[in-house]
């Protein structure tokens, strides 16, 4: 059974009464050597400033959403969190990790979306330290923080450490939900279909499930994702466009015979039923054609003024 993390459950002591019997014990200890002058007090005396210089290796300081993982002799004894000044056993070891929320802004990467177009997608995260015991122990988060080294690990270390598992794995998250959507409708589609561009924060509610999936086994939680870059990548960007704009420009004609339409049967019923003149089928058609003309064109039409009758 793997362990979890829980309270630290050790002596805590309040680190400013610490130093208050500390210092009393150094200054009794000093006195005592000084005015005795024997022996046996001054041995006592001198091992008991030892040891107290010793414990002075016990002083522990937490600010908020800061948590300090206690180890004895390598076996976890619990994550200190209360904030505070404290004073701890010396023979507990400590690894100070920091619980606030962070930002990281995904520099966007190439993918195929699911119809195999490459497209370029970024994303940025908000994320923070919700298990210490699996951030330290079940990923390899030391080696990563000291690069290797036998150097000293430091709390911006080990979070750079944590930012880079982060970033590793929100990159496979975000090519898997690229993967399972298309960039935008295309002809043949569905309609109504969920798409990269069109879906929002549906889009971001499944990759913030994706990424707490796979970061679930290292202590770390996103507590929000957001595609904040979407483009086709640059070899097809340009045939793209020309599609989308084709697709613009249809929709506007569709817009446009529909009025013209709906206006030249307006101006028919309007002649017919005030006999403003009276028009055969022929002389209908006509009129249409050229009401057609006259609203759908894109420049001006230039009119030709009949001088002679309606019929001739």
């Amino acid at each position: 059974m793997k362990e979890k993390e829980y309270e630290f459950k050790g002596l805590l002591v309040n680190g400013f009464l610490m130093i208050f019997l500390l210092l009393a014990v150094i200054g009794l200890s000093i006195y005592f050597a000084v005015t005795v002058q024997t022996t046996l007090v001054i041995v006592v005396c001198s091992l008991c400033i030892f040891f107290a210089l010793v414990f002075c290796f016990g002083f522990r300081m937490l600010e908020p959403n800061e948590g300090m993982v206690m180890l004895f002799f390598g076996k976890y004894r619990g994550t200190l969190t209360k904030v505070g000044f404290y004073w701890v056993c010396f023979l507990y070891s400590s690894k100070r990790v920091s619980m606030r929320a962070r930002n990281l802004n995904v520099e966007p990467i190439k993918v195929n979306d699911k119809t195999g177009n490459p497209i370029m997608i970024g994303q940025i995260l908000v994320w923070k330290l919700k298990d210490t015991y699996k951030a330290m122990f079940e990923i390899d988060s030391q080696t990563m923080a000291s690069g290797g080294a036998s150097v000293s690990v430091t709390v911006s270390n080990r979070m750079r450490a944590f930012e880079s598992f982060v970033k590793v794995q929100s990159d496979a998250a975000l090519r898997e939900v690229a993967g399972l959507y298309s960039y935008d409708d295309n002809d043949d589609s569905q309609s109504g279909e969920l798409t990269l561009r069109s879906g929002g924060e549906e889009i971001n509610v499944i990759l913030l499930q994706k990424l707490n999936d796979r970061l679930a086994m290292s202590g770390l939680e996103v507590i929000e994702a957001r595609i904040n870059y979407l483009a086709y990548s640059p070899e097809i960007a340009a045939v793209m466009l020309r599609r989308q704009q084709a697709a613009a420009i249809i929709a506007a004609r569709e817009k446009i015979v529909e009025g013209a339409v709906s206006m030249v049967k307006m101006a028919l019923d309007r002649l017919s039923e005030e006999e403003i003149v009276d028009l055969d089928n022929d002389k209908k058609a006509s009129m249409v054609s050229n009401l057609l003309v006259v609203l759908c064109a894109d420049d001006a039409a230039q009119p030709v003024v009949n001088t002679g009758t309606l019929y001739n």
